[in-house]
C-alpha cells in the first residue's frame, strides 16, 4: 500500500455548515444484507457525536465504490475484493479505474458460506456442479468469489442474481438449489433460511479455499466453529476477507479524522454501533493492504500507534 501517495493526494475542505445542509451519505447494500444494519448503526452513532450522516441502500460494494468515487460527501461500506477490482478497473468494476477512493476504518471480516435445504441432499461444494446457486447482486463480490471457487473445484454452477432477501426467498421456494453468501458470521441471509426450513450450511473446504487464496492473496483462510449457526455440527471451512468503510479523497482531512476518531473511540462498538461492529477496532486497520488510507484517517492511526506500513 502506497501511504505516501495517499498522504500526498489533494483534498477539498468541506465546511461544517455545508455538511449540516447535506449529511454524509453512507451507502451500504439492500434489505437483508449485513452492510445495511451496520451502516444504519454507524450513521446513528455519528449523529450522536454531532456528525450528520444517514444510511442509504445500494447494490453493494461495487456500486458503493463508484458512488464514493464521484461524491466527496459519500461514504461506503466495501469488501476489499471489490476494492481491488475498482482500483484495477476490472470488468467486474465496469472497466473503470477508481482513483479517488480512500480507506477510513475496518468493519468486520467477511466469510463465504453456502446454505442448501436438507431435502436437496447437498452437503459438499463439489455437489453444486450444474446446480442453480444464488450469489447476491449481479457482478457483486459474492458472485466473483463463487465463480473463483467453482473454477478452483473444477465444477460449473448456474449463477442466480438478486438481493439477499430475494435470494433467501428463492432458495426456500425451490427457484435455486443453494445460496452462496459472504458476510459476517453467522451470515444473516443464511440464518433466515435456517429459521424457516431445515437446511445445512457448508463451505468450499480447505483445499478449494487454498486454491482461491493463492489466486487472490488479499483473502485469508476461515474456519467457523460448530454451533455458529443453528444445528451446525461441524466447522465450516472457507475463505474470508475484510470490509472497510471508505471515503472520497476530497473529503476534508478534518472530517475524515473526526469520523475515524469518533468510531474507533467507541468503548464497545458491538453495543455502541451494531453487533456486527465488534471488530471495528483500530488494530484491525492493518488488514487493509491494498487501498490507501485517507490522510485524516491515517493521522488518527498514527496517534493510536497503529503501523500501517
Amino acid at each position: 500500500m502506497n501511504r505516501r501517495a495517499a498522504m500526498a493526494t489533494p483534498f477539498i475542505a468541506v465546511a461544517p455548515a455545508a455538511q449540516a445542509e447535506a449529511p454524509l451519505r453512507i451507502f451500504a447494500a439492500g434489505p437483508g444484507s449485513a452492510f445495511l444494519p451496520y451502516a444504519e448503526g454507524l450513521a446513528a452513532f455519528l449523529r450522536q457525536g454531532g456528525i450528520a450522516a444517514e444510511a442509504r441502500t445500494s447494490a453493494g460494494s461495487l456500486q458503493n465504490l463508484t458512488l464514493v468515487e464521484d461524491d466527496p460527501l459519500a461514504l461506503g461500506t466495501a469488501f476489499l475484493g471489490s476494492v481491488q477490482d475498482a482500483l484495477q478497473g476490472s470488468q467486474a468494476a465496469g472497466g473503470r479505474r477508481h482513483v479517488a477512493v480512500r480507506a477510513l476504518f475496518p468493519m468486520y471480516e467477511t466469510a463465504f458460506h453456502i446454505a442448501a435445504l436438507t431435502s436437496s441432499s447437498l452437503t459438499q461444494f463439489n455437489q453444486l456442479n450444474g446446480k442453480r446457486v444464488g450469489a447476491g447482486p449481479a457482478r457483486g463480490p459474492a458472485e466473483t468469489f463463487l465463480r473463483a471457487a467453482a473454477e478452483a473445484a473444477g465444477i460449473r454452477v448456474e449463477v442466480v442474481s438478486g438481493d439477499p432477501a430475494a435470494m433467501t426467498a428463492g432458495l426456500l421456494s425451490g427457484a435455486m438449489d443453494a445460496l452462496w453468501q459472504g458476510a459476517i458470521v453467522p451470515i444473516p441471509s443464511l440464518v433466515a433460511v435456517l429459521a424457516r426450513a431445515p437446511a445445512r450450511v457448508f463451505g468450499p473446504g480447505d483445499e478449494v479455499a487454498a486454491r482461491v487464496i493463492a489466486r487472490m492473496p488479499y483473502l485469508a483462510p476461515s474456519s467457523t466453529p460448530a454451533g455458529s449457526y443453528p444445528g451446525q455440527a461441524a466447522p465450516v471451512s472457507s475463505f474470508a476477507a475484510w470490509n472497510f468503510v471508505i471515503a472520497n479523497a476530497a473529503l476534508s482531512d478534518a472530517t475524515a479524522y473526526a469520523i475515524t476518531r469518533k468510531v474507533l473511540s467507541a468503548a464497545n462498538p458491538a453495543e455502541d454501533i451494531h453487533p456486527s461492529a465488534a471488530a471495528t477496532r483500530a488494530a484491525n486497520a492493518v488488514n487493509n493492504r491494498i487501498l490507501p488510507f485517507h490522510p485524516g484517517a491515517a493521522r488518527y492511526f498514527r496517534e493510536a500507534g497503529v503501523d500501517l506500513a
